[in-house]
C-alpha cells in the first residue's frame, strides 16, 4: 500500500444532488491522497457515475464542498476542472482513431513554432511522455492502429500533459483482456509512485484488489464507508455494496455441489453452448438451457451476466466456443437468426433497446414478428390487432386503447408489452435481462406468475436479475457470475443469499 501523506489532495464534503424525483446523492464524503489509488464501488444506481459528473464539472453539487489542496473549488465544465488539474479518462476513449497518436495527446494544445504547428517537437514530447508510462509506441501512426489498451493509455497521458494532480479512470477495464488490464495497473502503479492520486471506478473484485489502496463504497446515493483494501474482505465488500449483513459463518457451497445437479435432468436440451466467449467482455464459459427449465444468472453489476446474454442472442459476436441449438450447430451473425432459431430477448434497456416510445402499443408488440417474417410480408393490420388484443387481455397490461402510445404507459405495462412482443413470435426459449427493474411490486409478481407459467409448458427461460431473492425463488438451477466468468452452477436449493454472496465474492486470499 502507498504511503499516504497527511492530507488529501482532493476533499469532498456533504456532497448531494437532486433531479426530478430522484435524490442522486446524499451527504456524499471523499479523501482522496497524493500518491494512492483509491477505488469507487458501488451497484447499478448507487451514485458512482453522478459523483463523477460533479467531480468533473459536468453537474454542480446542490449542496456541498470540493476541495483541491486544501482551497474550495467550482468547476463550470470539464475543461474547468482539467485546468485545475482533474483529468478523467472514461470507458469509451474519447479520442480522434484516425489521427495520430501524436495528435490525439495534444489536440487542442498544439506546441507552435514560426507561425506554424511545430511537429517534430509534438511527435518527441508525446514519446516522452508514453516513456514516462514506459510505452514505447511510434506516435506518428494512427491511433486506431493499436488496441484498445494503448488508447487508454494515450488518453491518460493527455494528463500528464497538463499535469494532473487527480487522475479519475472511470471504468476503464470493461473492454479489456487480462493482459491488457495488466499492462494499465502497470501504468497506473508507476504514476502512484510518481505521487499522483487516481480515482479508480470499477465493478470488478479481483481488479479492485490487485491495484486499490483503499476503497469508498457507495449505495442508494450516499458513502457506506471508507476502507483500507488489506482491511476489507471480498465478502465483506460485496455484503456493503448490496446492503446485506456480514454472514461468514454460513457454509460456502463446496466444488461438488457447483457441477453436479442433486438428480440427473430428464429435461431435453435446447441450448449447450461450449467456451463461449468474447475478448475483453465474456471469458469462455459454458451453458446448458432445457425445455420447461428457468436458469438464474446472478452477480453484481459487470459480472457478465448481459454479456453472456448478447452473445446467446447474436447481439454480440463470439470469438471462441460453439452453440448447438436443437441438435444443430449454430453461429448467429445477427439477432436475426437467433429469432429464425426460436430465442427471444427481453433487454435490461428498456427504453433504447425495447420500447419505441412514439410507436403504440400495437405497433411495439409486433416489431419482433415482423423483423422474422421480413420487411417484404406485411402483417395484415387485422393479424396486428388480434394479436395484440389477445396479449392485452392475457398479460393484463392497462391501456386505454392497443393505439395508444406506449411511452404513456406504466413501466410495467411496457415491460409487459415487450414481453408480449416475444410471446408473439412463438420462442422456444426467452432471454429475460432485468425484466422487472423499476416496476412495481404487483406488476412484477404478475410478470414472474406468467413468466413461470411459460416455464411449467416447455420454454426454456434465461433469468437475470440483480434481486437475489427472486432469482433464488424462481430458478431451477442458478449460475453465479463474477468478473466476467462463471463461478459455478447449482440446482435449486444449494443456495441461499448469503451463499450466493460468497461464491461472488471467491477470491484468492481474500475469502
Amino acid at each position: 500500500m502507498a504511503i499516504l501523506s497527511s492530507a488529501p489532495v482532493l476533499e469532498l464534503r456533504g456532497i448531494s444532488k437532486a433531479f426530478p424525483g430522484v435524490q442522486a446523492l446524499s451527504g456524499v464524503a471523499l479523501n482522496l491522497y497524493p500518491g494512492e489509488v483509491h477505488t469507487l464501488m458501488g451497484q447499478n444506481g448507487a451514485g458512482k457515475s453522478t459523483l463523477i459528473k460533479v467531480l468533473t464539472g459536468v453537474y454542480a453539487p446542490d449542496q456541498g464542498q470540493i476541495l483541491l489542496d486544501g482551497r474550495a473549488i467550482q468547476s463550470s465544465s470539464t475543461l474547468d476542472a482539467q485546468n485545475l488539474g482533474i483529468s478523467t479518462v472514461y470507458q469509451e476513449v474519447n479520442l480522434c482513431p484516425n489521427l495520430s497518436v501524436a495528435e490525439n495527446i495534444f489536440i487542442g494544445r498544439y506546441p507552435r513554432k514560426r507561425g506554424g504547428i511545430d511537429w517534430a517537437g509534438m511527435q518527441r514530447q508525446a514519446t516522452e511522455l508514453l516513456e514516462r508510462m514506459q510505452i514505447r509506441i511510434d506516435v506518428s501512426l494512427p491511433l486506431a492502429r493499436y488496441p484498445l489498451a494503448i488508447q487508454q493509455m494515450v488518453a491518460i497521458s493527455r494528463s500528464l500533459l497538463v499535469s494532473a494532480k487527480v487522475l479519475i479512470l472511470d471504468e476503464p477495464t470493461s473492454s479489456l483482456d487480462e493482459k491488457e488490464v495488466e499492462l494499465l495497473f502497470s501504468v497506473l502503479r508507476g504514476l502512484r509512485e510518481q505521487g499522483m492520486a487516481i480515482l479508480f471506478v470499477t465493478h470488478f473484485l479481483d481488479q479492485t484488489y490487485a491495484i486499490s489502496d483503499r476503497i469508498t463504497v457507495m449505495r442508494n446515493g450516499e458513502r457506506e464507508g471508507e476502507y483500507a483494501c488489506s482491511e476489507l474482505s471480498r465478502l465483506e465488500l460485496v455484503n456493503k455494496m448490496v446492503g446485506a449483513a456480514a454472514q461468514t459463518q454460513a457454509a460456502t457451497p463446496s466444488p461438488a455441489a457447483a457441477v453436479a445437479p442433486s438428480a440427473p435432468s430428464k429435461l431435453t436440451t435446447f441450448l449447450r453452448a461450449v467456451g463461449l466467449g468474447r475478448k475483453g467482455a465474456l471469458s469462455p464459459m459454458d451453458i446448458e438451457l432445457r425445455q420447461g427449465e428457468l436458469l438464474g444468472l446472478a452477480g453484481l453489476l459487470g459480472s457478465g451476466r448481459t454479456e453472456a446474454a448478447r452473445l446467446l442472442f447474436g447481439a454480440d459476436r463470439a470469438d471462441s466456443g460453439s452453440m448447438v441449438i436443437d441438435g444443430k450447430e449454430c453461429n448467429f451473425a445477427s439477432p436475426r437468426d437467433a429469432i429464425a432459431a426460436g430465442i427471444g430477448f427481453c433487454s435490461e434497456d428498456r427504453k433504447h433497446e425495447g420500447a419505441v416510445l412514439e410507436l403504440s402499443v400495437r405497433e411495439n408488440l409486433i416489431l419482433a414478428l415482423q423483423a422474422r417474417t421480413g420487411i417484404l410480408r406485411a402483417i395484415p393490420l387485422k393479424r396486428q390487432q388480434q394479436l395484440a388484443e389477445e396479449y392485452v387481455k392475457a398479460l393484463g397490461i392497462k391501456t386505454a386503447s392497443i393505439e395508444t402510445p406506449i411511452g404513456t404507459l406504466s413501466g410495467g405495462n411496457q415491460q409487459k408489452v415487450l414481453l408480449a412482443r416475444w410471446m408473439a413470435t412463438e420462442p422456444k426459449m426467452l432471454i429475460l435481462d432485468e425484466p422487472t427493474r423499476g416496476i412495481d411490486v404487483r406488476a412484477k409478481q404478475e410478470i414472474m406468475d406468467y413468466v413461470t407459467a411459460l416455464c411449467r409448458k416447455g420454454m426454456a427461460i434465461l433469468f437475470i436479475s440483480s434481486e437475489l431473492p427472486e432469482v433464488l425463488r424462481v430458478s431451477d438451477r442458478i449460475v453465479v457470475m463474477r468478473d466476467r466468468k462463471a463461478g459455478g452452477e447449482y440446482p435449486r436449493g444449494a443456495l441461499d443469499e448469503t451463499s450466493v454472496l460468497q461464491v461472488i465474492a471467491a477470491g484468492d486470499g481474500h475469502e
